[in-house]
């Protein structure tokens, strides 16, 4: 679980949403909006098709006319599901949409209304906002909300309150918190928690890989001795982000990569290594997010060959690079001409992560900005139309 902490968000501007809206519902032609109470009430459904059909038609309303509904929504709706899902739509009409109304929901009473605050505030860094996200470290213990948390205020990057909060959650805590703390200082590079990540980098246990895979992320190159003693005897399942974790440092990065593609195919064909085939699969999705196209190439390759149970793990690998960074999926997607076979990976990556509904919206906006910017007939915008009719946003 400690590998799906919540992505690197970027949200598309609302200008570039709401031209998105107005065109398609030109396209559409449509002349008047739903009757959006119905339709919202419909994201409540326990019927998959409908709260999916429900989102595509609130996605493509005029903002003028989608936005007071969903902060209505958000605010009073007697369906908590409803609320929660009314401000994931709403994230994806934009800054301004949004920002009055992921501030009130830092307090809600509502678990997953706060997740998402968090979240927002992940991708939308506030000065004004960090005391209290620091307030909430003392008091917010749900084990669904916490890692938003500790994610938001290590986003700020303010190092004095990410040493003195987050830190010192690297020695303590249950490890499903310690890993996501763990996470969340390597991607946003906190060099000051490099002496607990060293710490429990060399301890045996299911944190060492988060505590390795951290340390490469930060990129101190200090560790670098460390990390190369550590690879001929940490288990199997370890190997492959010792591996990632040295090439992020510059070490025979080619050669590193390599290895860990290998590793993959291997372990992907023998069903008793399926655990080194999931580190595997996820050190690739490591290097791609970092920018190493290679280790994309190979993840959406053997994804695409791979059964079960290796498919799973290598379709939530893709996901982790879609969510972390759209732009080099979609670029990926491309260049292999949106092959059914790759569409339907995505698929599968988003299916696993549809806990994911804030991320996942994030993807979304992105994707239908791309469609909008590329010129009509682009492989851009052919790209983008074949990833939205795959993924039915």
């Amino acid at each position: 679980m400690a590998r799906r902490a919540l992505p690197v968000g970027r949200l598309a501007s609302l200008g570039a949403t709401r031209d998105f809206h107005d065109r398609r519902l030109a396209a559409d032609g449509r002349q008047a909006a739903p009757s959006l109470p119905s339709v919202i009430g419909q994201l409540g459904s326990l019927d998959f098709k409908t709260r999916t059909a429900a989102a595509q038609t609130i996605r493509r309303l005029p903002p003028v006319t989608a936005i007071p509904a969903l902060v209505d929504a958000v605010r009073g709706n007697g369906d908590g599901y409803v609320r929660y899902q009314t401000l994931v739509l709403l994230s994806g009409f934009g800054a301004d949409a949004a920002n009055q109304t992921m501030r009130q929901a830092l307090t809600d009473k509502n678990d997953r209304l706060r997740a998402v605050a968090y979240a927002w505030f992940e991708h939308h860094p506030q000065p004004d906002v960090t005391p209290a996200l620091v307030a909430a470290l003392t008091t917010e213990q749900s084990e669904f909300v916490r890692p938003a948390l500790t994610r938001a205020i290590a986003a700020t990057r303010d190092e004095a309150r990410v040493t003195a909060t987050l830190v010192p959650l690297v020695r303590r805590g249950a490890n499903f918190f310690r890993s996501g703390v763990m996470e969340a200082l390597g991607d946003y590079g906190a060099k000051s928690a490099v002496p607990p990540l060293v710490e429990a980098a060399q301890q045996d246990g299911p944190l060492q890989e988060n505590a390795i895979e951290a340390l490469g992320k930060i990129g101190d190159a200090s560790v670098v001795s460390l990390l190369g003693s550590l690879k001929p005897s940490v288990p199997a399942d370890v190997q492959p982000s010792v591996a990632a974790a040295l090439c992020q440092l510059g070490v025979d990065c080619e050669a590193q990569t390599q290895s860990i593609i290998g590793t993959l195919a291997t372990a992907a064909r023998d069903d008793s290594r399926a655990r080194v085939a999931e580190a595997a699969a996820h050190a690739l999705a490591v290097l791609a997010v970092a920018g190493n196209p290679p280790a994309l190439t190979a993840l959406l390759d053997q994804g695409e060959a791979a059964a079960e149970p290796a498919r799973s793990p290598i379709a939530l690998a893709v996901g982790y690079v879609a969510l972390r960074q759209p732009g080099v999926m979609l670029q990926a997607i491309q260049a292999r001409a949106a092959r059914p076979a790759t569409l339907a990976l995505l698929r599968d990556a988003f299916d696993i992560l549809s806990d994911e509904d804030f991320e996942r919206e994030c993807f979304f906006t992105d994707v239908r900005r791309v469609y909008w910017e590329a010129s009509e007939g682009s492989a851009e915008r052919q790209t983008a139309q074949a990833v939205i009719a795959a993924l039915e946003f």
